[in-house]
Formats: structure tokens, C-alpha cells, sequence
């Protein structure tokens, strides 16, 4: 079970940034996901989208095109992604379902869905990008 904590620091953690080559396509990805991106975000003349999700968390998406205008050095890190993007799903059958609609929206697999040991049908997918995806939802007899 989880456990929501108070932070009490002298910064708070608000946000959470990711890059893609093209915006277009990672913003219809991610609203296929369930991401509420407002209308047009995906054709933003800075090649930076944001949203605010519930709970007051900013989920950010910048063009590897808008990194180098500030950091010219900026590369794509190679090999398998360090982070990855969760979505609870409602259901076991949803994880599946959304699985199959992401890789058609061009997510590549890593992990089809299964029944994990801890007790959630889980999946793992790489967006259109490389980027990490975790889709999953309680079985029945963990709810």
C-alpha cells in the first residue's frame, strides 16, 4: 500500500519531462494513453507540450530540436530507458486492451502483458521514441 508523504524541503517536485522527435505523434500517443493534453498542445511553435494532471503534477514533452536550442551538446541517451511513464489501468482486460491500441499508435513492446507476482496484470512498452511505459491494474483477487 501506498503511503502519501508531506514533503517538507526546500523544493517540491512539480513537474516531469521527457523528449521526443515529434511532438505530433507523442502527444496523440500519450492522449491514446489517457493524457488530458489541451487542443493544439501538439502544435506548439516551441516544440514543448505540458499538461497538469490530477493531483497537480505537470507531465512535460520537449522536441529534441527545443533541447538543443538551449543545451547544443544534448544527446539521446543510448540503451535501455532509465525511467518510464506508469498508467493504472481500471481493469486487467483494459491493460491488454490499451497495450494492443498503443503499439498500433507505433509504441514498440519490451514485455507483453502478464500476470505479475505481486499481484497486477502488468506491461511494458517503449512510446514511439524509446521512452518507458508501464501499463497495469490490480487482479481480482489483490482489489
Amino acid at each position: 500500500m501506498m503511503r502519501r508523504v508531506t514533503f517538507r524541503g526546500m523544493a517540491k517536485l512539480n513537474a516531469v519531462g521527457f523528449v521526443v522527435t515529434d511532438l505530433e505523434r507523442a502527444v496523440k500517443f500519450y492522449r491514446l494513453l489517457g493524457v488530458p493534453f489541451p487542443e493544439g498542445a501538439e502544435k506548439s511553435e516551441h516544440g514543448h507540450a505540458d499538461v497538469v494532471l490530477d493531483g497537480g503534477m505537470r507531465l512535460m514533452i520537449d522536441t529534441e530540436d527545443e533541447m538543443r536550442k538551449f543545451d547544443p551538446s544534448w544527446k539521446r541517451a543510448g540503451g535501455s530507458p532509465a525511467a518510464a511513464l506508469a498508467f493504472d489501468c481500471e481493469s486487467p482486460n483494459a491493460v491488454d486492451e490499451l497495450y494492443a491500441k498503443a503499439l498500433s499508435a507505433g509504441g514498440r513492446t519490451h514485455k507483453e502483458p502478464w500476470d505479475a507476482f505481486w499481484g497486477q496484470r502488468y506491461a511494458q512498452l517503449r512510446d514511439p521514441d524509446g521512452n518507458g511505459v508501464d501499463l497495469y491494474a490490480n487482479l481480482p483477487s489483490q482489489s
